[in-house]
C-alpha cells in the first residue's frame, strides 16, 4: 500500500518519492546486474539507466502502476538480455573494477573472488531463462510470482525452470565440475 502511494506521487513527479524509489530500489538493482554481469562500472551504468527509464516511463504515462519493484527489475532484466546480444561473449572483470571491490582483507577477497567465479561459471551454464530464475529466486530473495511478473512468464514455467536448473546445478556438483556455492543455493539443492 505504501508503495502505491509512494508510486503515485512519483507520477506527479514529487522529487522526494522519486529520490524515495531510488533510495529504496537501487542497491538491488545494482547488485542484480552486477551479479549478472560481473562488472561494477557496467552494473553502475545500467542501474542508473533502469532509474533514467522509470523517468522516462513516467513522464510519458507508461510507468508502473503496480508491482514497482517488478517493473525495475523486468527493465533491468532487459537491459542484461541487451548487453549480452551485443556481446559474443561475456567479458571478464578487468582487475582495475575487481580491485575496487576487494575487501580490506585481501586473502577474503580473493576466496570470494574465486566462489563468485565459480558459481558465476555453473550458473553459467545453464540456459538463460534457468540463470535469470536462479539469480532472481536465491539471490534477490523473489517469489515464484514475483519471477515470473519479471519474465513474462506463468509461475509454472518459473516452477519448471527452477527445478531444470537446480537438476543441472545438482549433476554439476556430482560430476565435481562445481565444488563451492552459495548456502541458499546449497540448501536448495539438498
Amino acid at each position: 500500500m505504501q508503495e502505491d502511494l509512494l508510486l503515485e506521487r512519483a507520477q506527479h513527479f514529487d522529487p522526494k518519492a522519486l529520490a524515495e524509489i531510488f533510495d529504496a530500489h537501487y542497491t538491488r538493482i545494482y547488485g542484480y546486474i552486477y551479479r549478472r554481469i560481473g562488472s561494477p562500472s557496467q552494473a553502475e551504468d545500467m542501474a542508473g539507466e533502469v532509474f533514467l527509464r522509470l523517468l522516462e516511463a513516467i513522464k510519458t504515462q507508461r510507468g508502473p502502476r503496480t508491482n514497482l519493484l517488478a517493473w525495475l527489475y523486468r527493465v533491468a532484466h532487459n537491459l542484461i538480455v541487451d548487453h549480452y546480444r551485443r556481446q559474443s561473449k561475456a567479458a571478464t572483470q578487468s582487475l582495475e573494477d575487481w580491485l575496487v571491490s576487494v575487501p580490506d582483507n585481501l586473502s577474503d577477497g580473493v576466496d570470494l573472488a574465486l566462489t563468485q567465479e565459480q558459481l558465476r561459471i555453473a550458473v553459467g551454464r545453464l540456459t538463460f531463462d534457468q540463470q535469470q530464475v536462479i539469480v532472481l529466486k536465491f539471490v534477490e530473495g523473489l517469489s515464484n510470482a514475483q519471477v515470473g511478473m519479471i519474465l513474462g512468464k506463468p509461475e509454472g514455467a518459473i516452477k519448471s525452470l527452477q527445478h531444470r536448473a537446480l537438476a543441472a546445478l545438482r549433476r554439476q556438483i556430482e560430476d565435481g565440475q562445481l565444488n563451492v556455492c552459495s548456502s541458499a543455493l546449497r540448501s536448495a539443492l539438498e
